[in-house]
């Protein structure tokens, strides 16, 4: 008979427990959280008051910064709390709350990025179609779907987490509420939770990534049919940005999720943990700022407003 806890509190044992690190872990973390805040909220106050901006590409985007500013205040502000506290503690519920918020921004985020390259495509292989096609009613439609999918999926996957038991083990070898430490963690209702993760990782990630291949594969087509060098720089250009986003953001979350949860592969995973959900929401902004022309050119308009005004 298996003794079962029943549990109102986890401990996340965070980073590391050298008390000399956590003091170092804060600056830098506090640093990168500022940035991602600034980074994002100006950008999406850059899209809104840029007329040159308005356009499905920069809608999306917006979207993406929206995304970005919750993906890292989900798990960076309690992550901050805890390297300058003792007990490091966090409420069975608000560990929910956490899983639940982390599933549904990480859904959103993948099939916005797959949204984003469709953009792409029809910009670049049908410009002609482009305004037509990719009107403003449409573009709502695209960007509702991750945002309803992706609650749908965390609501069955927080409940599956929900469904999991303890034996008196309440530490997470994480610095927030992520599903391979909790299976690991739990001694019963493992099976279900494990493979159901597994699946949808795989099938979510896998489709969301296909759209994104694809869609490059037609732009790559579209790009070499160019007689123009000036149009393929552009494209080149435009697409980098998006690419790069997408590499690194699944990069990292393939690395995570695709594999059964060990105690190796739950420590190499909160490691990439640190860069999905801290540093990647710090990135984006920069990326597709400092790689893009439109970007750059509002961003100096606003600024030489501003100046003018004084």
């Amino acid at each position: 008979m298996l003794n079962f806890t029943d549990v109102t509190e986890f401990v996340l044992l965070g980073l590391t427990d050298r008390q000399e690190w956590q003091v170092l872990f804060f600056v830098i973390f506090l640093v990168v959280y500022i940035l991602t805040m600034v980074g994002n909220i100006g950008m999406m106050m850059l899209i809104r008051v840029s007329p040159q901006l308005n356009s499905p590409m920069y809608f999306f985007l917006s979207h993406l910064s929206f995304v970005d500013v919750w993906f890292s205040s989900n798990v960076t502000p309690k992550m901050l709390e805890n390297l300058l506290s003792k007990t490091k503690k966090i409420s069975y519920a608000g560990c929910l709350v956490q899983c639940f918020f982390f599933i549904f921004l990480v859904h959103v985020e993948i099939f916005l990025l797959s949204v984003m390259a469709f953009d792409r495509y029809m910009a670049i292989g049908k410009p002609l179609l482009y305004s037509s096609k990719m009107s403003r009613a449409v573009c709502i439609r695209l960007i509702s779907f991750p945002y309803i999918y992706g609650f749908l999926t965390s609501l069955a996957a927080t409940l599956w987490t929900y469904g999991l038991y303890f034996c008196g083990k309440i530490e997470i070898n994480h610095f927030y509420c992520a599903d391979p430490p909790l299976i690991k963690m739990a001694c019963a209702g493992t099976f279900v939770k494990e493979y159901t993760m597994l699946f949808l990782a795989g099938i979510n990630f896998t489709y969301s990534l296909t759209v994104v291949i694809i869609s490059y594969l037609f732009i790559l087509i579209a790009i070499l049919r160019m007689r123009s060098a000036e149009g393929r720089r552009k494209a080149f250009s435009t697409c980098g940005s998006h690419l790069t986003a997408v590499g690194i953001f699944y990069g990292t979350l393939i690395f995570m999720y695709l594999r059964r949860p060990t105690e190796e592969s739950v420590e190499q995973g909160k490691m990439v943990a640190v860069f999905y959900t801290t540093v990647i929401p710090m990135l984006n902004p920069m990326i597709y700022s400092l790689r893009n022309k439109d970007v750059k050119e509002a961003m100096e308009k606003v600024i030489s407003r501003k100046c003018l005004t004084k």
